[in-house]
C-alpha cells in the first residue's frame, strides 16, 4: 500500500514541479513592460482588501474553467498569486496539467507584495443589489465584473425616443449603461404606442423624453438619464455629443441622419445606426477611422418624396424591437471591446421571410466628410441640403440594399 503524503510533503512535491517567481522579479517585469498575465486566485473578500495592479481576478474555484477565455495561449507567461503562495502553487500545477508551459506561482503571495511596500489597488465594490442585478452578466467571461464596470461607466447618446430608441434605451438601461442621453423634441401620440414601448396611454401628450426618463428609472435606478427636449441642429449637436462615448441613431429623417453622421465623424464618435420600413430593417456601425461613414454610401439624399416615410408606408410594430435590440447589442460590444462590431457590414433583416443577410460596405476615399481630402469640414444647413423640412418621428425608412456601395 502506497504511503500517503502529508500536507507539507504534497506542497514540497508540487513546488518541485512548478516555477516560482519572487516579488522583486515580478515588479521588474511589470515596470519593464514585459508581457505577463497576472491572475489573483484568492476569494472575493480577500481580493477586496487590495490587489496587485494589472491583475485579473479569477477565484481559485473558477480558474480551470475561465483561464482559457482569459488567456488561450499555452505559451503565454502567467503569474498566479494567492495570500501566501500555497494555493497559487497548487493552481500552477493544475494549469501545467492543462498544457500551460509558462506558469509561475508568486512566492509569498500578496502578503509578501504588500509587506514589501509595493503598490496595490483597492477594487471598486458593487452593492449587494448590483451583484444580484448584474449576476447573469458577470457569469459571462467576456463581461465579468470588469466589463460590468465598463458598462456602468459608459455614456451613450440616443437620437430619438421612438420605435428604435425605445428598445435600445430599455435594454441599455437594463444592462447597466451608466449614463443615457436621449434627444427628442416630440410628444407622445396614440399612433406611437403600436411600437414605441417606452411610452403608455397615460403618457399621451407628454414630451417623449420625460416619459422615457420615468420608464428607464423604473427599470434600473443605477442609470442616469439626461433628457434633451430640443430639436437637434448644427448649432447644438457638437455640444450635446461631446460628453458621450457612443451615439445610437434612431431618427427617421435625412437631415438628422446626415447631421448625426457628420457630427460623429468630426467628433470621432462611433455611430450605431438603424432604420426600418414595413417588414424590413437594417443595422450597421459607422466608425470613420475603421470603416465607411453614412456619406460613403449615400453622398447625397434621395429627391424629396422618393423614399416614403413610416407614416406614409407603415411599419410592423415589432420590427423596431428587433432592430433596436440589435443596436443595443452592437453598443454593448463597443463598450466592452468584445466580438466583431458591424463596422463595414450592413445587417439586413427581412421579417416576412425570417431572413438575415449581410452586405459588405466599402469606405469611399473620396467621401466628402471622412475621405482622404474631405470637402465638408464643418456642419452645414441640413434641411436645405436635403430639400425637406425636418419631420418629427423616430424611424427612418430602410433604404434599399441594392443602392449601397458593395465591396
Amino acid at each position: 500500500m502506497a504511503r500517503r503524503m502529508t500536507r507539507d510533503e504534497l506542497l514540497a512535491y508540487v513546488k518541485s514541479q512548478i516555477k516560482e517567481i519572487d516579488i522583486k522579479t515580478l515588479k521588474e517585469w511589470v515596470e519593464s513592460g514585459r508581457p505577463v498575465r497576472i491572475v489573483d486566485i484568492r476569494e472575493r473578500d480577500e481580493f477586496e482588501q487590495g490587489y496587485i495592479p494589472g491583475s485579473k481576478f479569477i477565484p481559485r474555484g473558477h480558474l480551470e474553467f475561465q483561464i482559457e477565455d482569459y488567456e488561450p495561449d499555452r505559451d503565454a507567461p502567467i503569474v498566479l498569486y494567492c495570500a501566501g503562495g500555497v494555493r497559487s502553487a497548487l493552481a500552477a500545477k493544475a494549469l501545467q496539467e492543462m498544457g500551460y508551459r509558462n506558469v509561475y506561482s508568486l512566492a509569498g503571495g500578496f502578503s509578501a507584495w504588500k509587506h514589501a511596500g509595493l503598490p496595490f489597488e483597492l477594487p471598486r465594490k458593487m452593492t449587494d443589489e448590483q451583484r444580484i442585478r448584474y449576476s447573469r452578466h458577470m457569469l459571462i467571461p467576456e463581461v465579468g465584473e470588469e466589463g460590468q464596470w465598463k458598462l456602468l461607466d459608459a455614456k451613450v447618446l440616443l437620437i430619438g425616443a421612438g420605435g428604435l430608441g425605445s428598445p435600445a434605451a430599455m435594454y441599455l438601461a437594463a444592462a447597466g449603461v451608466g449614463t443615457l442621453g436621449i434627444v427628442d423634441y416630440d410628444v407622445v401620440d396614440l399612433s406611437n404606442l403600436q411600437r414605441q414601448i417606452l411610452h403608455g396611454v397615460e403618457d399621451i401628450g407628454r414630451p417623449k423624453v420625460e416619459s422615457a426618463r420615468e420608464t428607464l428609472a423604473s427599470i434600473n435606478p443605477d442609470v442616469k438619464v439626461v433628457a434633451y427636449n430640443t430639436p437637434l441642429n448644427s448649432e447644438n449637436v457638437m455640444d450635446i455629443i461631446k460628453d458621450y462615448d457612443i451615439v445610437v441613431n434612431g431618427s427617421d429623417n435625412f437631415p438628422t441622419r446626415y447631421l448625426i453622421n457628420d457630427a460623429c465623424v468630426m467628433a470621432g464618435k462611433p455611430l450605431v445606426d438603424g432604420s426600418i420600413f414595413q417588414f424590413e430593417g437594417q443595422v450597421t456601425v459607422y466608425k470613420a477611422d475603421e470603416g465607411p461613414c453614412y456619406r460613403c454610401l449615400f453622398p447625397t439624399p434621395p429627391p424629396p418624396g422618393e423614399v416614403p416615410s413610416c407614416a406614409e408606408g407603415g411599419v410592423l410594430g415589432v420590427l423596431p424591437g428587433v432592430i433596436g435590440c440589435l443596436q443595443a447589442v452592437e453598443t454593448i460590444k463597443l463598450i466592452l471591446g468584445v466580438g466583431r462590431p458591424l463596422v463595414g457590414r450592413l445587417l439586413l433583416y427581412d421579417a416576412l421571410n425570417g431572413e438575415f443577410h449581410e452586405v459588405r460596405l466599402r469606405k469611399n476615399r473620396n467621401c466628402p466628410v471622412c475621405g482622404e481630402t474631405p470637402t465638408i469640414t464643418e456642419l452645414i444647413d441640413y434641411e436645405e441640403f436635403c430639400g425637406v423640412p425636418l419631420p418629427r418621428r423616430e424611424e427612418e425608412p430602410a433604404q434599399a440594399a441594392h443602392a449601397l456601395e458593395v465591396a
